[in-house]
């Protein structure tokens, strides 16, 4: 069941823009939702990772230590394990929202969406790569070709729910026992845009009234 008394996934990701990518109110129904975050010191960092229905029904979290490079792959790393978990507990048909607090990082996520739709489309944001994170973003790729339908929102760090797990994975290494769930997501209805209904939005639905 949600918990109560704090922001689901979802309501972040209504919330948060999506870089380079359109947001219209229709699309924010998503069947999963991801949050991620790396983090990177001399001394060791983590991974973090929070995957709920869309409902705020909790399927997943890891606290995970990571030694990265930097910061950059450590986020990579990140989202590219966040995926993997998923795919191995949703049906290829989900539609997946992604939180994630780097801002590049959901650039690149939402360019190789479009482009996996539409193979012929040029984007206006070229991909840049960490080094050391090229094979973590061919993976990510590939996840993204792996859904239904998947699309990035930037938040701050403050927001991010994977933040605590990636920055001190000795002390929430406890969620790394949770019980694994399958969660199936629920069916629910996407509004349609006006073009989709044939109905005009109300803006011009009036406009020939006195015809």
């Amino acid at each position: 069941m949600a918990v109560y008394g704090r922001r689901t996934l979802r309501n972040l990701f209504d919330d948060s823009p999506t870089p380079h990518i359109a947001h219209p109110p229709r699309t924010h129904h998503r069947h999963f939702y991801v949050a991620t975050d790396g983090s990177y010191r001399e001394s060791g960092g983590g991974l973090g990772v929070v995957i709920e229905t869309h409902d705020g029904e909790r399927v997943a979290r890891l606290s995970v230590p990571d030694s990265p490079p930097d910061n950059n792959v450590a986020e990579y790393r990140a989202l590219h394990l966040g995926l993997d978990v998923l795919a191995t507990r949703a049906p290829p048909t989900a539609r997946v929202g992604v939180l994630i607090d780097h801002e590049n990082l959901a650039a690149n996520v939402n360019t190789a969406t479009i482009l996996a739709q539409d193979t012929d489309w040029l984007p206006n944001h070229q991909f840049t790569i960490p080094a050391n994170a090229e094979h973590h973003w061919r993976g990510i790729r590939a996840r993204i070709c792996g859904f239904a339908e998947l699309r990035a929102a930037q938040i701050s760090s403050g927001e991010n729910p994977a933040h605590s797990l990636a920055n001190a994975p000795d002390q929430y290494s406890h969620v790394n026992r949770e019980r694994a769930r399958c969660v199936l997501p629920q069916p629910f209805d996407v509004p349609q845009s006006p073009s989709e209904t044939g109905v005009p939005p109300p803006s011009r639905a009036d406009r020939h009234a006195g015809d």
